[in-house]
């Protein structure tokens, strides 16, 4: 009976938080300080290089920045000889993307260096991209102003309805955000956009909200606790664990069932999950415990597929189009599994062909400077093989085999 009340009731009172008030700020402050010095530190190491970054500003900042741009653009426009001056953007691109070996700490980033791409009102191919960039600017400013913050759906809908003759779609907002953080330097939460978060997290770990009560990521259902989308939030949440793990799973069937079966009490551990491709609000969340509690090892458990190393792989590094924030981000994962070896464990008729999408991934990836040898031969096997295995195959040993197939590989360190 003891044993089955740990994942709930009795890791709250094991781990109770005081009441907010009497918690300080040394409570998880301390080692945040620490971890933002070192990534300083590291972030002046690589100056050499010309790092570029977006800063986190308060909403006054950011809008004296779109003024300086508002100002400097009228200034050309009404000298002597006016003329109607480029945007010149930090360029995302693979070209201009370095990675920090993690030389100075364990984690490795993605980062952006001084090579610019320009948005120009003269050049037809770019004119409607000039311009949608002043119309996101103006609505991040109006935002700001009001004291409000929206997501990108909430902004697309709102620029579809100003300007539909500018903006037609949901990808062209989200370029549109990632021109103006590479204009004005400042990450996309300061500009007033908010994360639409679909992340997940269950197993041992209590989480408080200021001025909120606790939660208990471990008696909070099927589903776990919400990630919520509210940056500020995550970097104000309190945390605590008696986890040894934290386990990423990549799909969210999966996560289910390792919650269901409540995997998180058989090798104490913390689950998260973004349902695919991570949004930021879930690598956040990741990155902040792995900065309140740098011991845990991260792990992660994807598809042996090209897609589920690049899932993988943003969680680990960041994303190119988020290089200017990616430090903010990224952390240090392992990869747990499916990787080749477990291939054996299982039958050849649940090995499926490999897409023409996953060659595309597979060549994007191997292009990049980014993978460690590893994982670079385990892409190389994927992509001699022609096959690709999913987490579900596992299944044909029984439902449960999942928790035992994660226990092993955890006891015997079987992770890269």
């Amino acid at each position: 009976m003891k044993k089955r009340r740990r994942g709930g009731t009795y890791l709250a009172r094991r781990f109770a938080f005081p009441s907010f008030k009497t918690i300080t700020h040394s409570f998880q402050n301390p080692q945040q300080k620490k971890m933002e010095d070192t990534c300083k530190s590291a972030l002046n190491f690589f100056s050499d290089q010309q790092l570029c970054y977006a800063d986190i500003l308060t909403p006054p900042e950011v809008i004296a920045r779109i003024q300086v741009a508002i100002l400097n653009f009228l200034k050309i426009l009404t000298s002597p000889d006016p003329a109607i001056s480029d945007l010149p953007l930090v360029a995302r691109s693979s070209s201009n993307t370095r990675l920090n070996q993690g030389l100075v700490t364990q984690t490795s980033w993605i980062f952006l260096t001084h090579s610019f791409c320009t948005r120009s009102l003269m050049r037809p191919n770019a004119a409607k991209a000039f311009i949608r960039v002043w119309k996101v600017m103006a609505m991040c400013c109006e935002v700001l102003g009001q004291g409000k913050r929206v997501t990108q759906r909430e902004l697309f809908y709102k620029l579809l309805c100003d300007s539909p003759e500018y903006f037609s779609s949901q990808s062209q907002v989200n370029r549109t955000i990632q021109d103006v953080v590479a204009l004005l330097r400042c990450s996309r939460y300061s500009l007033g956009i908010m994360a639409s978060s679909r992340g997940l997290i269950a197993g041992r770990l209590l989480l408080q909200e200021p001025n909120q009560e606790v939660v208990d990521c471990a008696a909070c259902g099927f589903s776990g606790h919400a990630i919520t989308g509210d940056l500020n939030m995550i970097d104000n949440l309190m945390m605590k664990t008696d986890a040894r793990y934290i386990i990423v799973v990549e799909k969210h069937a999966i996560y289910q069932r390792l919650v269901e079966d409540r995997v998180f009490n058989q090798f104490p551990s913390i689950l998260i999950t973004a349902k695919g491709y991570p949004d930021i609000a879930t690598r956040l969340l990741l990155h902040q415990l792995s900065r309140a509690f740098p011991d845990l090892p991260i792990l992660a458990l994807v598809d042996w597929n090209p897609a589920g190393l690049a899932i993988l792989c943003t969680f680990k590094f960041g994303s190119i189009g988020m290089g200017l924030e990616a430090y903010r981000y990224a952390c240090n994962v392992k990869w747990l599994g499916m990787r080749a070896d477990d291939i054996e464990l299982l039958p050849a008729e649940a090995l499926v062909p490999l897409k023409p999408k996953d060659i595309q991934i597979a060549k994007g990836l191997i292009s990049s400077d980014m993978l460690q040898e590893s994982y670079r031969e385990e892409l190389r096997l994927m992509v001699e093989s022609g096959q690709r295995a999913e987490i579900e195959a596992l299944y044909c040993h029984g439902y449960d085999y999942l928790g035992k197939f994660i226990a092993k590989k955890i006891v015997q360190a079987n992770y890269i």
